[in-house]
């Protein structure tokens, strides 16, 4: 039984070692590379642990990243030496990085970059070539293994932030146990070709690219990070895959999005794909429909889940064709996890189809918790309220989700995206799907100004066309689900994440 994620790294190592293991646009490094340079980086965090008469275990390390093998290796060596890594990018508002930083209080923070503006006068910064060094390898084995004797399986790993609802971002630790368990699950349940090459899209400070990295050392693979103009510029895109044999991509809807919009494939197909997933944000069907008909090979999958359940808690393999107006299921739960629907007025049970209710997650994919904040760990992971009788923690994660006919769970929107419109109680991901169906349409989102009780729909075209998605909607919504006013934007607000920034949008045009 694995119970920490190096066992990995070492397996491939000694199977593979001269095989790739990172790959970046100008870099790359074996496994037997790797190995090295991580024990290397370990050790020198235990030996500057041990200059200031301490001793860390499950401290907090910080790692500038960048889109380079650089912070994966980082990555690895602050595993080794006994502690989590916390990814930062520090192009962020300077503001939201001493929010980050206060509330984590690291350790240390390690810079994977040639050069960074950020300093910090409590917090020592070391740079990658510092700590990986020229001198001979000589790790300190054993105080590489005093360290991973303390080890359990529960430990934290990494500590993502992500947004919080009053604008302090929220810690998510995540443990070992909670990372194996997920790979083990996605190699168990998809289709990974037997020499795996991930396309690695997702920023390193997003749980997406936790998937990358894990399932790539679980089943010795290669993680070819993807510069992040080509998403700018997807004429690169697809050559880029191809070069680098790249077969299998987790990406954000938005990514997948992009290629679509641009028709990408009109001039370049991908020659080596063969498992594509998706996850984020709703994948509107003609988007994947235009991937499908690309691709008809190839097995797509369609996963759901919060970063505070370890990335992924549902997923659902295309198994069949889907209108444009129509929405995708989030299916079914992974092995060993179970997602169920909680009555947000009664508190009880749904098991009836059609029926609405807060989806509520619960197993060993559920997060630590948040870092350093009790009050918003307590308000979220909260006892089963299903059972008393032993303490039991589950996830609520603020979706609304249904079952279907299949009895398929689908995503019904965030609880905070149904609002009280004209006397009715409408769901703005319902309008979303609607606008997102129409082919003349890149993307669209829906917000509510409350204080004006509008519906505003933002939306992305290749032109303004107001009168033609109000005649369009006739057809699917009713009347009082038109949106009240129409935004125009030739490139729609994203987040670092590759999401639509509704924060932004709301903040922009409401009240």
């Amino acid at each position: 039984m694995n119970i920490n994620i190096l066992e990995w790294l070492e397996a491939a190592a000694e199977r593979s070692p001269s095989q790739t293991a990172f790959a970046d646009l100008d870099k790359q490094i074996d496994y037997c590379s790797l190995l090295q340079q991580a024990k290397r980086i370990g050790c020198k965090i235990i030996a500057r642990s041990g200059q200031r008469g301490e001793v860390w275990h499950n401290r907090p390390i910080a790692v500038l990243i960048d889109r380079n093998i650089e912070s994966l290796i980082l990555f690895m060596g602050i595993v080794y030496s006994g502690n989590f890594y916390v990814p930062l990018d520090d192009t962020m508002p300077r503001k939201r990085i001493d929010l980050i930083l206060d509330t984590l209080e690291p350790v240390l923070i390690l810079n994977s970059k040639s050069e960074t503006s950020l300093s910090s006068e409590n917090i020592d910064l070391i740079s990658y070539a510092e700590l990986v060094g020229t001198e001979e390898m000589r790790e300190e084995e054993e105080a590489l293994r005093e360290v991973r004797k303390r080890h359990l399986d529960t430990d934290p790993l990494y500590t993502i932030f992500t947004s919080g609802s009053t604008g302090v971002p929220k810690g998510v630790v995540v443990n070992h146990r909670s990372v194996i368990d997920l790979v083990m699950q996605f190699a168990d349940t998809f289709a990974f070709p037997s020499a795996p090459v991930f396309g690695n899209q997702a920023p390193l400070d997003f749980d997406v690219s936790t998937k990358d990295i894990y399932c790539s050392l679980y089943l010795g693979g290669t993680v070819q990070v993807v510069p992040k103009q080509y998403f700018v510029l997807p004429v690169k895109l697809i050559p880029y895959l191809n070069e680098r044999g790249v077969n299998v991509i987790i990406w954000a809807v938005s990514a997948l999005r992009i290629v679509s919009n641009f028709k990408v494939f009109e001039n370049f197909m991908p020659e080596s794909l063969s498992l594509i997933m998706f996850s984020g944000e709703v994948m509107p069907v003609k988007d994947l429909n235009y991937w499908r008909r690309a691709l008809p090979d190839a097995q797509f999958v369609n996963l759901y889940g919060p970063t505070e359940i370890t990335c992924n808690c549902g997923y659902y393999i295309i198994d069949r064709e889907f209108e444009e107006t129509e929405a995708l299921p989030v299916g079914q739960a992974f092995h060993n996890t179970e997602m169920f629907l909680i009555d947000t007025q009664t508190g009880g049970l749904i098991t009836r189809k059609g029926q609405k209710g807060e989806i509520y997650v619960r197993g060993t994919c559920l997060a630590m918790g948040y870092y350093n904040n009790p009050e918003k760990t307590r308000a979220a992971f909260v006892q089963n309220p299903l059972q008393s009788v032993y303490p039991e923690l589950v996830y609520r994660t603020g979706d609304l989700g249904f079952y279907g006919e299949r009895d398929e769970l689908y995503f019904a929107g965030r609880k905070d995206y149904q609002i009280k419109h004209m006397g009715h109680r409408i769901e703005l991901g319902e309008i979303e799907t609607a606008v997102n169906a129409l082919d003349f349409i890149d993307v669209g989102c829906c917000i509510y100004d409350e204080g004006k009780e509008k519906i505003i729909l933002c939306y992305q075209a290749k032109e303004a066309c107001d009168r033609r998605i109000v005649k369009a909607l006739g057809d699917f919504l009713p009347k009082f689900m038109w949106p009240n006013q129409y935004i125009f934007f030739e490139k729609i607000p994203m987040n670092k994440n590759g999401k639509i920034d509704r924060a932004l949008l709301k903040k922009e045009y409401c009240g």
